[in-house]
């Protein structure tokens, strides 16, 4: 091998990039030769190449190729390109795929070659048509293996597939360096035409320097007997404008026999590469911006932050309807119809101030003028490309008057449309346009584009599902909430309800009053552990579970055992499923009963937090309740019930955990806070409830947050009437006449008659059944309710009474007569009651 010493003296060092002699490191360049900007030696140096002929034959191989593939120069020359290449083999016949590559004028793209010892290795494969004399063709085959980790391992199929359409300049010499084929890239790199350089050494083509010092280099490499790759910088004559930056590698030829057949020399625009490595670094970098969100809008417009000015100076992202807010059904590629002609603008982006390229802000519906790509974009599926289109000729956006002033006044010239879909679901477009960079887009450009919009994709179709999900447990939650809260004469009631912070979903929170008989009402809050829709779902279940057993009017102690037990059912059941595992069931829940008529709450919890209750001087007490297991955990400790005596116009706030315990403050804190802000019961209720959710209003909660505020009301004495009655014959008849006395006293004699009757039935029955005393009771609230009580525990029942048959019929009448009816238990007895409406003005 040559020495160092013998190259002239103003030669500098070039360095060797690839190769098994590491003795000969260092090569020459000329004085004039000037560092170009820095390259990853990778680009050229990791590439493996073959020389084919017309049919797909390999004519000569490399040692790179040896090294990629297992096989050597022996084993190839004179095959085949088929026994590596699989995309050579799958054309029947190869001139098939010669064809298509003639037709495209070479193959750029992802592919994959097989290894000798039978692996499949993915690499980036750009089959080049390289010219001889008298228009004779040969192909230069060129694989990189883009499954080697480089940094950032998702961006090797795009890292290959955006160098492989970068252009590179080919030239193969014979051993005497004389050009024997070349491609149309290398005139427009430095300037030499095509007949001036075939059958020409470098010295004959541009004498000087650097011609000899290249030629120095090609030698050096055919004299190494083996294949090896190097690298170096420098800036080439060009007679087209000023000069650039370009890498070359130089690789040895071998024939069948082993020998240098000649030199394959690469040249690649630094220029250019770098800003395809600035781009995929870009790329890299998205896969790390996208998906940490899971709004919609942001990611659109991350989308576009990350395209300006990279390689557009104008991006905007538009979405279906179905993307953007999560509702109907997903729109499929290929679907038409008016759904299709208005997006929505979820990001924009310019390189300009105020983004004045764009006619439409963020969130505002985008009409799509007819006759315009974006229809066949949403059509097919496919993207679309205009390098230049000029808006003082007839075009497609001439059609749309406000985006052709636009694109006058911002000087639009070339424009990119790429569709956002996600496998056969279309979520929207992103249209890229250059106004300020003269360069038009390439189809390097768009591969890049729909690289970054496919990632994209898979966020925003992420979000548009979680949006949906979040907006469909939402809507259940909102649905199975009471939407008016009815307290009767009871209570006054006000609410508010306030979900978690969006990145948690939505939760299991719920509260109710529902009406009782007596002019009672229930007082319920509970919640399910989990957010999402599956505990949305599990609280309407619960919440309908125990409406059923309120309307059987249990005591809450006894309701709560009943709701306990129809949870664990519910799990168990759940885990008996096919496919699906243990349920893990959890619920808090406090249920109370208010009696305006005694002012008696009666309450039990089930692991819940205890009411904060402010009694009309505004003290604040949390009642001592004994905490029962919450709901499904099985641990069969009986729940117990206390019972309070209020004054008139008290405050009883029933909350969840979400409201008194945050990130900064324990429940104990959250507690008292809550206390404080309620402890002025004069003041409307709704003003209370904004002043009790001020602390976790617009932070980020850990739990959702509802609060029930009740304010409680006293029956007056006037609006009660009750009798005892003896258990004899004589009890319906006074019973009737007590009845038509007390509504004739409250001006209702329009009821008289049909209260009769139902007292009627109801005091016989009492009587029949019964040995005790009996007791009737007349309240005159929102509703007339009559009640009897008797010492009889059992319930009646209606029939279906014979025609022949006296008795049986009473019940029947009493439903009849009565809006409701129903019983309830009581202490040593139960009470048999029946409602009558009252008109408006009888309240």
């Amino acid at each position: 091998m040559r020495s160092k010493q013998a190259y002239p003296p103003q030669i500098r060092t070039l360095r060797l990039c690839r190769g098994h002699s590491r003795n000969s490191s260092l090569i020459t360049m000329t004085d004039q030769a000037t560092a170009g900007p820095r390259m990853n030696a990778s680009d050229v140096s990791d590439t493996a190449f073959a020389l084919l002929d017309e049919q797909g034959t390999v004519v000569a191989w490399t040692q790179a190729a040896e090294q990629l593939v297992g096989y050597c120069a022996g084993e190839m020359v004179g095959r085949s390109a088929a026994l590596v290449m699989p995309s050579f083999d799958d054309a029947e016949p190869v001139s098939a795929f010669v064809d298509q590559c003639i037709a495209r004028n070479g193959w750029p793209g992802a592919s994959a070659v097989r290894h000798r010892d039978g692996r499949v290795l993915d690499v980036s494969l750009r089959v080049s048509v390289v010219w001889g004399r008298d228009g004779t063709m040969r192909w230069i085959a060129s694989v990189t293996d883009i499954g080697v980790p480089s940094g950032d391992a998702a961006i090797g199929p795009a890292r290959g597939a955006l160098l492989a359409r970068a252009p590179i300049g080919v030239v193969v010499r014979d051993l005497e360096l004389r050009c024997a084929w070349l491609n149309d890239v290398m005139e427009g790199q430095d300037g030499i035409s095509a007949e001036r350089r075939l059958g020409c050494r470098p010295t004959d083509a541009w004498p000087g320097t650097e011609a000899e010092a290249t030629e120095a280099v090609m030698r050096q490499v055919l004299r190494c007997g083996t294949t090896k790759v190097h690298e170096y910088r420098t800036w080439l004559p060009t007679s087209r404008g000023p000069e650039r930056p370009f890498a070359v590698s130089f690789s040895c030829l071998q024939g069948a026999d082993g020998r240098p057949l000649g030199v394959c020399t690469i040249s690649v625009d630094v220029t250019a590469n770098q800003k395809v490595r600035e781009r995929l670094a870009v790329l890299g970098e998205s896969g790390t911006r996208f998906g940490r969100t899971l709004d919609v809008m942001q990611t659109g417009q991350e989308l576009a932050d990350l395209a300006v000015p990279l390689f557009a100076d104008f991006v905007t992202v538009d979405l279906v309807q179905s993307a953007m807010f999560g509702e109907g059904a997903p729109v499929r590629i290929g679907s038409v119809g008016e759904r299709l002609r208005v997006l929505r603008r979820a990001g924009l982006a310019s390189i300009r101030p105020g983004v004045p390229e764009s006619p439409w802000g963020r969130g505002e519906p985008v009409p799509m003028p007819p006759d315009a790509p974006f229809f066949e974009v949403l059509h097919t599926g496919g993207s679309y490309l205009e390098p230049s289109f000029d808006t003082s000729v007839g075009t497609w956006i001439d059609k749309d008057p406000v985006r052709a002033r636009k694109a006058r006044e911002t000087g639009m010239h070339s424009v990119m449309l790429v569709p956002i879909r996600v496998r056969r679901v279309l979520l929207g477009v992103a249209l890229f346009i250059r106004t300020e960079n003269p360069a038009p887009f390439q189809e390097a450009d768009l591969l890049l584009a729909e690289e970054f919009v496919s990632r994209a994709a898979v966020s925003l179709d992420n979000a548009r599902q979680y949006t949906r999900e979040h907006n469909a447990a939402f809507a259940l939650q909102r649905a199975l909430l009471p939407r008016r809260l009815h307290g009767g004469m009871a209570v006054e009631t006000a609410s508010r309800y306030l979900p978690a912070d969006i990145e948690r979903g939505v939760g299991g929170d719920w509260f109710d009053v529902i009406p009782l008989s007596g002019a009672r009402v229930a007082l319920v809050v509970g919640d399910v552990v989990g957010h999402g829709i599956n505990a949305a779902a599990a609280m309407g279940g619960l919440r309908n579970a125990l409406r059923t057993l309120a309307d059987m009017e249990l005591p809450p102690d006894e309701l709560l055992t009943r709701l306990d037990d129809t949870v664990q059912r519910l799990a168990e059941a759940d885990a008996d499923a096919p496919d699906q595992g243990a349920t893990a069931v959890g619920a808090t829940c406090l249920y109370a009963v208010y009696d305006p008529v005694t002012r008696r709450c009666t309450m039990a919890t089930a692991g819940h937090l205890p009411p904060a209750i402010i009694d009309p001087n505004g003290r604040v007490t949390y009642p001592d309740l004994p905490t029962g297991a919450p709901l499904g955990i099985g641990l069969g400790v009986p729940f117990e019930a206390v019972e309070l005596e209020l004054p008139e116009g008290s405050l009883i706030a029933l909350y969840t955990d979400g409201l008194v315990e945050t990130r900064e403050d324990g429940i104990d804190e959250g507690m008292h806070r809550l206390g404080t802000a309620l402890a002025q019961p004069d003041t409307p209720l709704e003003d209370l409830c904004v002043r009790a959710m001020e602390p976790v209003q617009g932070q980020t909660a850990c739990d959702d947050a509802s609060l029930l505020l009740v304010r409680t009301h006293a029956l007056s004495p006037n609006r009660v009437a009750s009798w005892t009655l003896p258990s004899d014959d004589t009890a319906a008849r006074h019973a009737r006449n007590l009845t038509a006395g007390q509504l004739i006293e409250w001006g209702l004699e329009d009821l008289v008659d049909s209260t009769k009757l139902i007292v009627s039935e109801l005091v016989t029955n009492a009587v029949r059944h019964s040995t005790g005393p009996i007791d009737l009771r007349l309240i005159r609230h929102r509703a007339l309710t009559c009640e009897v009580a008797d010492t009889v525990t059992c319930f009646p029942r209606p029939r279906n009474a014979g025609t022949s048959e006296e008795n049986g019929r009473g019940l029947f009448l009493v439903s009849q007569l009565s809006g409701r009816w129903g019983t309830r238990p009581l202490q040593g007895g139960k009470v048999v009651w029946a409602e009558k409406d009252l008109a408006p003005r009888a309240s």
